[in-house]
């Protein structure tokens, strides 16, 4: 489970005082720019949040460029602390945010495959006996015992992704559906990723694909300036999201419950 009660998240906008300035910053992240006596500036990136994530339930995440949609996703994940409430989750997660995060271009592949399992919170016994089935995986051949630095950028997307995804998490973090190499390894990639996305417990995908969204999710909520403004069954929200963009303006909450 997933648990998040009035979660607020300020960035600090330190020496930022040039109004417009304040401007550019606000049009670029989405965010509420604050102010405190006091205080210095800060981005409001998430406010208010209260959001459960319940045993069983993949649930889709929508809205604009910089509407807080990763953000969320890295606070449930943990890389970033909240100003303010709190985030309790119940299971292993995997936040595929960022597949080569902790990667060692100095570093063999096997090296690599180790490094990154056991960052990921693997035990170094489970992480050696899964390199066999992520070399075959990677279609790396002999070229996974030289530095990564010598692979190109397809290989190393390759190993990364397959690294990535070995192990079936009990709560899953996507930032959009994640393909990966060239076409012929594309259709292996897309069947490990519908492999994860059925054996996880709970699917947390943020993405701008709305069919994505409504092929593997079963519920969502459109993020709109850091606060959820609407939530409930996946159509329903994905039709809300729409009417939101046609018209264009700052949207009331929703429920489609």
């Amino acid at each position: 489970m997933i648990s998040l009660r009035q979660v607020t998240l300020r960035y600090p906008l330190v020496g930022m005082y040039s109004h417009s300035l304040q401007r550019a910053v606000y049009g670029a992240v989405g965010g509420l720019i604050g102010r405190e006596r006091g205080v210095s500036p800060y981005v409001e990136a998430l406010k208010s949040i209260d959001l459960e994530i319940p045993d069983g339930q993949r649930l889709g995440i929508i809205g604009h460029n910089g509407a807080g949609k990763t953000t969320l996703l890295r606070v449930i994940a943990g890389v970033y602390p909240v100003t303010s409430g709190s985030v309790s989750l119940s299971g292993r997660v995997n936040a595929l945010t960022d597949v080569t995060l902790g990667m060692d271009l100095n570093a063999s592949g096997i090296k690599n495959i180790l490094f990154r399992l056991i960052f990921m919170g693997h035990s170094y016994a489970e992480a050696r006996g899964a390199i066999d089935e992520i070399v075959a995986f990677s279609d790396l051949g002999d070229f996974i015992h030289l530095p990564i630095h010598t692979y190109s950028t397809g290989m190393n997307l390759r190993l990364a992704f397959a690294i990535a995804t070995h192990f079936p998490p009990d709560i899953l973090l996507l930032d959009e559906i994640i393909g990966a190499g060239d076409e012929s390894f594309r259709a292996k990639a897309q069947q490990r990723m519908d492999r994860l996305l059925s054996q996880s417990r709970i699917v947390v995908l943020s993405s701008h694909d709305l069919k994505s969204m409504e092929k593997y999710c079963n519920a969502a909520i459109v993020m709109h300036h850091g606060q959820i403004a609407a939530r409930g069954d996946v159509k329903g929200v994905v039709q809300k999201y729409k009417d939101i963009v046609a018209s264009s303006r700052t949207p009331a909450t929703y429920d489609t419950r």
